[in-house]
């Protein structure tokens, strides 16, 4: 798993090192200068005679961005640091200095910003030390526009210090330009905005390094590897049967869409559960039987809901009269899920919550529920719960508002995007295992009969420890990447695919022995 802490306590560990003396900036840019070193010798022959730009603005980034210069520069590395700033780290570019590096104070002749912007682009790599965890808002002045010139023309290998320049470090904003990294070094712990979208897709591959900080904060945002999947994924016993591995209810699908039902239902017999459970018009079902003979029509108990794909919107509304029932089915499942007065104790289960079904949602929910909106749909329902928003706003600062939705409708909520958004009862996880190739018809019907399958198989302990809806959330969201890359190979897929993907990959992740 992959955690990261505020910029708040990051600084507060840092302070008693400082303190003490503990030469944080030393261990910071030798790392960063062994992996520079490194990142040379897998695109090059010889290290001697490479040339390494350096971006540095005002701040400690920048000082840690000339102490690996001068570090690479008695490797015999060509550095060259560009000045955006009138102040720079006084010992950082001593040191640069004395080891032979060259400096060019741009801030003092900006006119030649073109003709620097050249010379940076013929580098080997490039070191974005423009700004960094003390910084808010969008790059500006000069910084910018060497940004904006190095990104219009053809690229270096860029490696960022600690964080790309210009990113929201506890957001994952982007406000203005930003210098896309193929690498970020970051210290003694991954910031928020790394993993989170947008930013998360303009870091490149991440490096963490350990300088010795001692974080007591809880993680602001958690990531799940693959690692973490196999151990948490529910595998039977030689006592258990299909009542023990998790029956899936599936709300979905109507015979104007009934390949939402065919899957989801597909997805969650993939993903292992017990049985699957099909409620809805009898046409449809016959669709679902006719792909997975082994789903069951009949009424009976379930261990967790999969609810909404492919049901229509609008609730009291004319589209009402186009639900064929289904969305009568829903809000019964639901109420009943969460508990609600009158219903059996027995049927408080976990559900997920997608597409038609959130507009069947009660004014509040348990954090047992899976809401799995992507941007648009997240916007429209905290539309109505009173929120001015748009998608646009969404997807702009998706952590904000899934952790708004979350507090509105007391639920889990999973934005779903190429980077999802998991806002839990104790925090907040970024999967960013969706490529560009998932967003495809039926991708969200399987994502939520998979997420139906584990919700199922640990229902008991998702009730009574609702945090865990997140995390269960997650690994879901991290399995359904994996299964693109199996049945796709990199390349486009259809849904259906993905879900026959799902036993392969289960396979690959548990732990052997």
């Amino acid at each position: 798993m992959i955690e990261a802490w505020s910029a708040a306590d990051v600084r507060a560990a840092e302070e008693p090192l400082l303190a003490a003396g503990v030469p944080l900036m030393e261990r910071a840019s030798f790392a960063l200068a062994t992996q520079v070193l490194r990142d040379l010798r897998a695109r090059r022959r010889s290290v001697r005679g490479a040339r390494v730009a350096l971006l540095v603005g005002a701040g400690n980034n920048g000082g840690d961005a000339l102490h690996a210069g001068a570090y690479l520069a008695r490797r015999g590395v060509a550095v060259t640091a560009v000045l955006v700033a009138e102040r720079a780290h006084a010992a950082g570019l001593a040191a640069l200095r004395a080891a032979g590096g060259r400096v060019e104070a741009l801030h003092e002749a900006p006119e030649r910003l073109g003709g620097v912007a050249g010379d940076v682009a013929r580098s080997d790599v490039v070191l974005d030390g423009l700004l960094g965890i003390g910084a808010r808002g969008a790059l500006r002045g000069l910084a910018a526009d060497l940004v904006r010139v190095l990104d219009a023309g053809p690229r270096p290998w860029v490696v960022a210090v600690d964080l790309p320049s210009g990113i929201g470090v506890d957001d994952g904003t982007v406000p203005g330009p930003v210098l896309r990294a193929d690498r970020t070094v970051t210290f003694g712990a991954a910031k928020p905005g790394l993993l989170l979208p947008p930013a998360a897709h303009l870091v490149g591959e991440l490096t963490v390094v350990d300088i010795g900080l001692a974080l007591r904060a809880e993680p602001a945002v958690r990531r799940l590897e693959p690692a973490d999947v196999g151990r948490a994924w529910p595998v039977p016993g030689p006592g258990d049967h299909k009542y023990t591995r998790g029956v899936v209810g599936v709300v979905a699908g109507t015979s104007t869409y009934p390949g939402a039902a065919v899957l989801a239902a597909s997805a969650a017999v993939r993903a292992g559960a017990g049985m699957v459970r099909y409620v809805g018009p009898p046409a449809v079902g016959q669709a679902v039987l006719a792909v997975r003979p082994e789903v069951v029509t009949a009424p009976g108990r379930v261990q967790a809901w999969a609810l909404g794909s492919g049901v229509p919107v609008g609730f009291g509304t004319a589209q009402a009269g186009r639900d064929e029932g289904q969305h009568r089915r829903a809000r019964t499942a639901l109420a009943e899920a969460a508990g609600r007065p009158g219903s059996p104790v027995e049927r408080t289960v976990p559900a997920v919550v997608d597409a038609g079904g959130l507009d069947l949602l009660e004014p509040t929910s348990p954090p047992w529920f899976v809401l799995t909106p992507h941007a648009g749909e997240l916007a429209a329902l905290l539309r109505r719960r009173g929120e001015d928003v748009e998608r646009e706003a969404v997807e702009a600062e998706p952590v904000r508002w899934a952790r708004r939705a979350r507090e509105l409708t007391g639920a889990t909520v999973l934005l779903k995007g190429s980077v999802t958004v998991v806002a839990g009862m104790d925090g907040t996880y970024a999967q960013a295992d969706a490529p560009a190739w998932l967003a495809t018809a039926g991708s969200g019907d399987v994502l939520a009969g998979v997420l139906g399958a584990m919700l199922a198989a640990r229902s008991a302990d998702v009730v009574g420890r609702p945090a865990l809806s997140a995390e269960v959330a997650s690994a879901t969201a991290l399995m359904h990447g994996l299964a693109w890359r199996r049945a796709g190979q990199g390349g486009p897929v259809a849904a259906l695919e993905i879900a026959g993907a799902v036993p392969a990959v289960v396979a690959d992740l548990l732990p052997r022995g």
